[in-house]
């Protein structure tokens, strides 16, 4: 239990390191504070999701004395909690249904684990949240919000000038419309990627009591499509409610795409090089960004058609999965 404990307040210390190090401005801090909850994550799947706890909330606590009630609740919001739950989730498993394990060797039921759909559901529950809390911390209306947004960056951007040209102007417009949509894109990416290196650290280093999921099969659930269109549709209702779907809207468009993606690595199974193909669209993805509405819609497509069942009823794969 010691050991543990060390673990888990080296790990909050880690994270809040990581976090706090934004305020001093060197480009290295946008690396290190996206990576913050790294640490509580390795904690959470390698250990358990009590120390990641443990850990998440020394840290927090530890962050509010130095820094002041709203370094505590950020800490807490956008690294503590989600390490936490995240972790949890990931080594949510039950027995199924029907199976039974060998008595006579004394192995354990087969287990179900939680999907990886439902995680992903919970990381754009965690990035609508924040970018939520974020923008209501500038206002509690659109006007505010995209005043003081504007104020900010016109003061950013035209750092010296005492009267920003209007090319400034007009590209700061466009900048308070893309931000919080940016944003909730932003902690979407970060946070599933700091499971997957959460995942892949601990799977390295033995501690991971779970198999690696097949992420090949990763999918939503059907509410997830109806939630889209939904919030699609409050997306053009204008004030605080249109931009409250908006972040929605944004944030399940990312998860569908991760399940394009996910279709992609199926399609691509039967291929000689198949690494090289997945390489370069994730190159193209990464570098231009747009193709990312492409991986959406096959996203979308396979929620709708099933594309994936049917391409491995028809057409087997017949090299191993990579």
């Amino acid at each position: 239990m010691i050991a543990i404990l060390i673990i888990a307040l080296a790990a909050g210390a880690a994270s809040a390191l990581m976090f706090a190090s934004i305020v001093s401005g060197a480009a290295i801090s946008i690396l290190l504070f996206y990576l913050a909850p790294l640490p509580l994550m390795v904690t959470a799947l390698g250990w358990g999701p009590l120390a990641a706890a443990i850990g998440g909330t020394a840290a927090a606590s530890v962050l509010g004395a130095l820094f002041g009630l709203p370094y505590c609740i950020a800490f807490a919001m956008m690294v503590a909690l989600p390490g936490w739950w995240l972790g949890h989730l990931a080594l949510l498993g039950r027995p199924i249904a029907g199976a039974a394990g060998d008595s006579a060797a004394q192995q354990p039921p087969a287990l179900e684990w939680y999907p990886v759909g439902r995680i992903l559901l919970w990381i754009a529950a965690f990035a609508i949240i924040t970018t939520t809390a974020a923008l209501l911390t500038l206002g509690t209306d659109t006007d505010t919000i995209t005043g003081t947004l504007r104020r900010g960056l016109l003061k950013m951007l035209s750092a010296g000038e005492t009267q920003p040209g209007s090319d400034i102007e007009r590209f700061v417009d466009a900048l308070v419309i893309f931000a919080p949509l940016a944003a909730t894109v932003i902690a979407m990416v970060t946070l599933t990627l700091n499971l997957w290196l959460a995942g892949k650290i601990t799977q390295t280093s033995g501690r991971l009591n779970r198999p690696w999921p097949e992420f090949r099969s990763t999918a939503l659930p059907a509410m997830a499509l109806v939630a889209l269109l939904v919030a699609v549709a409050f997306s053009f209702v204008g004030g605080m409610l249109a931009l409250l779907a908006q972040i929605v809207t944004t944030a399940l468009v990312i998860a569908y795409a991760l399940v394009g993606f996910a279709m992609l690595h199926t399609l691509t199974l039967s291929l000689a090089n198949r690494g090289f193909w997945l390489a370069g669209i994730y190159a193209v993805v990464v570098m231009f960004g747009w193709p990312i509405v492409a991986i959406f819609a096959l996203g979308i497509a396979d929620a709708v058609f099933g594309l994936r069942q049917r391409y491995l009823q028809t057409r087997p794969p017949p090299l191993p999965a990579a």
